[in-house]
């Protein structure tokens, strides 16, 4: 039996995909799950010390980033340790006895209601309404709790377990390369260590620009001129400030000091820069 490990915030309840990633990262020891109804709540949990990590979804391969957690992340007292990225396999699941013809009603996150729509659209056309809630193992607990028949959720198959439910209909994603990005974020302290310097090959960082032409297109040059890979850039708009926008980063190198030149090469070009976190790099898998 594992030891028992860290408390890890997750958005959802208990049987979400959020738990299921911070299962398959924290494995040396059995994480204590803290859930969250909201991406606000499990932040507020770091904040005020109810949780050690957090995982965070961040992006998902079909529907995109999930925008306001760029936000929070900027805006929170958090760095980045680390990254897991998950296959998301949707299933819709239901209190035991009923098949597909029985459900009058599904229930479900709108990211998780996105990635199923082939599925969805012909259930839609013979009259099943469709409904976003929180969260899909929240969904499925109150189906359980409830009694509600005719009644599903698009989940994990761990939720169905957790809730006493079954699948009706399994792997329902319509796209069966579904994978959503967490980030593992912790509190931000004074301390040092973490992970040796040799093992960092990844970097978030945020920043703003001058509203001038070309501001953009030269930090990208520059971080080309030193080898470092640009894995993804996202950008939000300033609040209060019409037409100027932050903009997100993840960094990918190989030599972690032509990583540290390329900041200081690019920081008298940018305003406001942000070191979210450096980490090892998440390995894209199957399972």
């Amino acid at each position: 039996m594992k030891k028992q490990g860290k408390r890890v915030a997750i958005q959802g309840g208990f049987g979400a995909f959020h738990e299921i990633a911070a299962r398959k990262y924290f494995t040396e020891s059995e994480p204590q799950i803290v859930p969250c109804d909201t991406f606000i709540d499990l932040f507020d949990s770091i904040a005020s010390g109810n949780a050690d990590f957090a995982v965070v979804a961040i992006e998902n391969s079909v529907a995109g980033s999930l925008i306001p957690n760029y936000a929070l992340l900027s805006r929170s007292s958090v760095k980045v340790t680390g990254e897991v990225y998950l296959r998301i396999i949707q299933n819709l699941i239901a209190l035991p006895g009923q098949n597909l013809d029985d459900i009058s009603e599904i229930h479900s996150h709108p990211m998780a209601i996105l990635q199923c729509h082939d599925f969805l659209a012909p259930l839609r056309k013979r009259g099943v309404k469709v409904v976003e809630s929180i969260d899909t193992a929240l969904s499925a607990k109150w189906i359980k709790e409830n009694g509600m028949m005719g009644i599903a959720a698009l989940a994990s198959e761990l939720a169905a377990v957790i809730y006493g439910l079954e699948v009706i209909a399994e792997s329902v994603e319509s796209n069966k390369r579904n994978f959503t990005r967490f980030l593992i974020v912790e509190p931000r302290t004074d301390k040092k260590g973490g992970k040796e310097a040799t093992d960092l090959n990844k970097a978030s960082i945020c920043f703003t620009l001058p509203h001038n032409v070309g501001s953009l297109s030269q930090i990208l040059s520059v971080l080309a001129y030193y080898r470092i890979n640009l894995s993804k850039i996202q950008s939000l708009p300033v609040v209060g400030k019409e037409w100027e926008y932050f903009f997100h980063l993840d960094l990918l190198f190989d030599d972690i000091s032509m990583y540290k030149k390329a900041l200081s090469a690019v920081q008298p070009l940018i305003d406001q820069l942000q070191i979210l976190g450096e980490y090892k790099s998440g390995q894209l898998q199957n399972g």
